[in-house]
């Protein structure tokens, strides 16, 4: 889920950010201070499933704004985050989802995601990593057997960690000597080539000294039991990448929590 938050105040700005981040940690929030920031993105091709928009904003207020998105995406949810109650009756003459009042709180936020005028529909995802048990990797619903040992390996690695990683960092954790920079450039070229050739490669990080996995973009069992999703903390059975000794610090986690 896309979802644009907009306000020409800084801190109402920040606040709104996070409380949207904390409702819907999933979702992909794109920030903007002024109207035709918004406006510039969609024409660039970005497409909104959710709009979070102050009213009362300077040029461009939310209600011109929202007019001139139900153009462009008419399946646009716009939801009103303001401080006054004047924007009220436009609003509704917009049929918009929503219309908060500051100061927005997670929860206010939440209720507005339940209760979407066109709900949103997550796109199946291509990739998905299964971590209970035996780590493996799947693409379009089939098993990838593709990936060498240690490569695979490695993408086990960032999926752990659900997050930017290092290749010193790398190299720690999956070896008990010192590897090259070069033999880390390997695996890494090896995991991009086999995402690309599968037109996946999307979901993958990389930067000069970083690299990580994009986490919105994939299924994974463990990032859903860290969710708290019921299924995903069913199919928990106390085994988890059985297959890395450096995968125990999770495990670890995984089984105080269930105890």
């Amino acid at each position: 889920m896309l979802i644009f938050a907009v306000d020409d105040e800084p801190k109402a700005l920040r606040v709104l950010s996070r409380a949207i981040t904390e409702a819907a940690p999933e979702a992909a929030v794109a920030e903007f201070d002024r109207a035709g920031g918004v406006i510039a993105a969609v024409e660039g091709g970005a497409t909104p499933d959710v709009l979070f928009s102050d009213a009362d904003m300077p040029g461009m207020n939310g209600v011109e704004l929202a007019r001139a998105l139900k153009i462009r995406c008419p399946g646009l949810n716009v939801i009103f985050a303001t401080g006054y109650d004047d924007y009220m009756r436009d609003a509704f003459s917009l049929r918009v989802s929503g219309y908060m009042k500051k100061p927005i709180t997670a929860e206010d936020v939440r209720v507005e995601l339940e209760n979407l005028r066109h709900p949103v529909v997550p796109a199946p995802r291509r990739v998905r990593f299964q971590c209970f048990g035996n780590f493996e990797v799947f693409i379009d619903g089939v098993p990838v057997s593709t990936l060498r040992g240690k490569t695979k390996e490695y993408l086990a690695y960032l999926v752990d960690r659900g997050t930017l990683c290092t290749g010193a960092e790398i190299s720690a954790a999956l070896w008990t000597r010192d590897v090259s920079s070069a033999y880390i450039r390997k695996l890494r070229k090896d995991l991009l080539d086999t995402f690309t050739a599968a037109g996946c490669a999307d979901v993958l990080i990389h930067s000069w000294h970083q690299q990580g996995i994009r986490t919105d973009l994939v299924d994974c069992d463990y990032y859903d039991w860290k969710r708290g999703r019921p299924w995903a903390i069913n199919a928990y059975h106390g085994e988890y990448m059985s297959q890395y000794s450096w995968a125990e610090m999770t495990h670890g986690t995984l089984e105080k929590s269930t105890t």
